[in-house]
């Protein structure tokens, strides 16, 4: 199914815009936790130094430190508070001497400093300190783990929210998409009916939409009746042509008819010009074909003595066998035509024997040439083109009626390459392509 394809369009979009989505949760997600983070820092650093106010306010009023508050000398201190409160010394005293050695003397009262040690998963502290007599400092140490586990929690929610957002999102663009598709699909499939030969077919704009779509569709509707135009005036010029040669011509075969029997040169030009009246019948043939201007005659028909009378009145050594062959609904004309074809061009470019076999409903002519040319197998058969030199030389429109015909019937004509060697045409009128 085209919904299930992970390469249509639907699903490209719904990757793109999942893809948004993930890139705007990323920042936004980022922004939140960053700023979360920071302000969970701040409340944790207030609270500590309001902690460590108090401290110092009942330190210098008792002379003792509350119970929840340690005294440390200036080695008992973690590194990095013993680090923060030696730069606070240099800079409140102007010494520069670096780390509290002796030179620095003690330390101001007043001097906090705060440190945040985090060893994740589960250890998380806030730090602070303040210098409150020579090498004494009120130590506090406030657990932050609440905060972080606050800061984990708003994580989840957020990629949580994302998930959500996208299980609502990608089918909503899936299905948001759907008009354009099916826009395209049927631009795709008129397309194909263009190809297929049907050249009234038509787009068409559907709606108000004025997009890249619409854009296309009416270049394509232009193009197609252009080409239409353009297929029609070279029919009509093939069949004015094929008209205006025919009443000539048949003058030419009545003086023909007058001219000696046993003249070499006499014969030579009826031979011409019967090659010549064929190929005007051909052209006239295809010029009707092309206009749809024919309609098959039904009739039940023994397809297997039928094909055998045809192929006998070809006057060619053919050899013909029937399998089971059937009494079918076609227009015996029209087969005739198509058989005619196909055994004239298996003797004309193949070579010998030329067989012609009925089986059923189904009628195949091989011969043991060099096969048909691979342009040939590809695109069928085209007017004026025999597709290849081995296959000798001539105006290429037998195989081109013969399929315009078998058109008409609604049967199938195929051509294929035997493994052994040879070209082989198979017309198939069984009543499943029938168009009766």
């Amino acid at each position: 199914m085209d919904f299930l394809n992970p390469r249509a369009l639907r699903w490209k979009i719904a990757a793109l815009a999942a893809a948004a989505c993930c890139a705007v949760a990323a920042v936004v997600g980022f922004l939140v936790h960053d700023a979360t983070r920071e302000r969970g820092l701040r409340v944790g650093t207030d609270r500590t130094m309001t902690r460590l106010i108090a401290a110092e306010r009942e330190y210098d009023r008792t002379g003792k430190a509350p119970a929840d508050i340690d005294v440390r000398s200036r080695d008992e201190l973690p590194e990095p508070l013993a680090r923060d409160l030696a730069t606070f010394t240099e800079t409140e005293t102007g010494t520069g001497a670096g780390t509290g050695s002796p030179d620095t003397g003690p330390p101001d009262t007043g001097a906090y400093a705060t440190w945040y040690d985090a060893d994740p998963p589960n250890w998380f502290w806030m730090w602070g300190a303040v210098a409150v007599a020579d090498d004494r400092f009120l130590v506090v140490r406030d657990d932050m783990s609440t905060e972080v586990r606050s800061l984990q929690l708003l994580d989840r929610s957020i990629v949580k929210s994302v998930l959500a957002a996208l299980l609502f999102v990608v089918p909503l663009a899936a299905l948001a998409t759907e008009p354009i598709n099916r826009r395209l699909r049927h631009g795709a499939r008129t397309a194909r009916r263009i190809a297929d030969g049907d050249l009234d077919a038509r787009i068409g704009t559907a709606g108000r939409a004025r997009d890249e779509v619409t854009e296309m569709a009416s270049a394509v509707d232009d193009m197609a009746a252009a080409l239409q135009r353009k297929l029609e005036n070279e029919r009509r010029f093939t069949a004015d042509v094929a008209h205006e040669l025919r009443t000539p011509l048949m003058g030419l075969v009545t003086a023909a008819g007058l001219l000696p029997e046993d003249d070499e040169a006499a014969g030579l030009v009826r031979d011409r010009l019967r090659a010549l009246n064929a190929l005007v019948e051909d052209l006239l043939e295809i010029s009707r074909l092309d206009a749809g201007a024919e309609r098959a005659r039904l009739d039940p028909v023994p397809l297997g003595e039928l094909v055998a009378d045809v192929v006998r009145r070809t006057g060619t050594d053919t050899r013909v066998g029937t399998v089971d062959a059937e009494v079918v609904e076609t227009d015996p004309r029209r087969v005739e035509r198509i058989v005619v074809n196909l055994v004239t061009n298996a003797h004309r470019h193949g070579a010998a024997p030329v067989e012609v076999t009925v089986t059923g409903a189904r009628i195949t002519v091989r011969d043991h040439g060099p096969g048909f040319p691979a342009d040939l197998l590809e695109r069928g058969p085209q007017r004026f083109r025999t597709g290849a030199s081995e296959r000798g030389r001539g105006h290429g429109l037998g195989l081109t009626v013969a399929q315009g015909q078998s058109e008409v019937l609604g049967a199938r004509l195929t051509f294929t390459n035997a493994p052994g060697g040879g070209a082989v045409a198979t017309l198939d009128l069984t009543p499943h392509s029938s168009a009766a």
